[in-house]
């Protein structure tokens, strides 16, 4: 008979779970910022802006609580806010989704980029990655119990390698995840790169997603290539984008989903299980905003500006400025500032000379290291300028 000491202990055993993501660990992004915030270094390592967001959005939200709009929307969001969006897709690429069947409000996107994954892919499933890659990407396809299949970018260039896309292809390939702008490289792709996956995917049943979460984060007089500007791309497509990058709210969480109705309706039945719904008041907050169409027309220029501060006062250091043609991120090669791997580097960057950035090696499934890191210039000119006296002494 056990005695009272047994029966306590056994009762408070823990118990030990085999992980579903036994390789997933603290993120990158979270160890950088720890660390910044630790040395009182100026963070360029995570993604979001240190700037506010037009008051006038916030007023729109207040008055929405204030109105008494509080309780749950419908599942699919509300449609003043579905209504606006599917406007604006059809002015911008030119492609109409029905509000009602085809436009979903999500809690941000990467909600968005696991509910489609969880919809579509079953075991064994093949899913192809273009890496360096958005880090939630891969956990999704493995949480869903499908394969991950990695094709790498063009390494120096992040250009999209299409033979080596069409050589990934298989009978088991279920969905290919594109990201355009891209983070982490900033490269955008063009109107002949999507005409080229098109025509690879013209005869398969290969689902795409297509992560646009920067698409007004576009330069040098280029314009955002959604995957609704091709008409047999939309027919495939689950296109993502994010109200938190567009308008400076990215602890908001709210994005959206455009897809045919036969794929929304299957996105729908894990997003109602989900998350069920997404935040009443700023979703009328945003239908409201989005009157006028100012605020995301005027982005490119917004954070043109900001890039060409940045890369300006790194003109002056060792580093070797990559192309920024989208997004809100530059990457540079460190060759000739350091022979240090790149995480490495990063610490060393944040420790010693107090400005935190991303290595590029974190983006990838093998760590690949090619002496490039990532700054992100989303921030207060003040902070960007007190980030780059310190990097002057590189």
């Amino acid at each position: 008979m056990p005695t009272q000491e047994t029966t306590t202990s056994n009762s408070a055993r823990t118990h030990q779970l085999k992980s579903k993501l036994p390789n997933v660990g603290t993120t990158i992004f979270t160890v950088m910022s720890t660390l910044a915030a630790e040395r009182g270094a100026v963070n360029l390592g995570q993604g979001f802006p240190d700037f506010d967001c037009d008051p006038k959005l916030v007023n729109a939200v207040t008055d929405v609580m204030k109105r008494g709009l509080n309780q749950y929307p419908p599942m699919t969001g509300v449609p003043v806010l579905r209504e606006a969006i599917a406007a604006k897709v059809a002015t911008l690429y030119g492609q109409n989704y029905n509000a009602n069947t085809e436009i979903t409000i999500t809690a941000g996107a990467t909600q968005a980029i696991l509910t489609i994954i969880l919809a579509v892919v079953h075991p064994g499933d093949e899913v192809i990655v273009l890496e360096p890659c958005y880090d939630s990407y891969v956990p999704n396809i493995e949480l869903a119990g499908g394969t991950v299949v990695r094709v790498p970018l063009t390494p120096g260039t992040f250009r999209p390698d299409f033979d080596k896309i069409s050589a990934a292809i298989t009978s088991k390939t279920r969905a290919i995840i594109i990201n355009s702008p891209h983070n982490p490289s900033g490269t955008v792709w063009t109107e002949a790169d999507m005409l080229k996956l098109q025509n690879i995917l013209a005869s398969t049943e290969v689902l795409l997603i297509s992560d646009e979460v920067y698409e007004h984060m576009v330069f040098d007089g280029q314009r955002h290539v959604s995957a609704a500007r091709f008409a047999s791309l939309a027919a495939r497509s689950f296109i993502v984008s994010s109200f938190g990058k567009t308008y400076h709210v990215t602890g908001w969480k709210i994005g959206y989903v455009a897809a045919p109705a036969a794929l929304s309706a299957e996105f729908r039945k894990v997003h109602q299980f989900n998350v069920f719904t997404v935040n009443t008041p700023m979703q009328h907050g945003l239908a409201s905003y989005m009157a006028d169409d100012r605020p995301y027309l005027d982005l490119p220029a917004f954070y043109q500006r900001k890039r060409d501060l940045f890369r300006g006062g790194l003109a002056g250091t060792r580093f070797k400025l990559l192309p920024c043609e989208g997004s809100y991120f530059q990457s540079v090669d460190i060759s000739q500032v350091s022979d240090l791997s790149e995480a490495d580097f990063c610490k060393w960057l944040t420790t010693e000379v107090g400005v935190a950035a991303i290595p590029l090696s974190a983006f990838y499934g093998n760590g690949f290291d090619q002496h490039v890191v990532r700054f992100c210039f989303a921030k207060k000119d003040e902070t960007l300028r007190a980030a780059l006296e310190r990097l002057a002494r590189l």
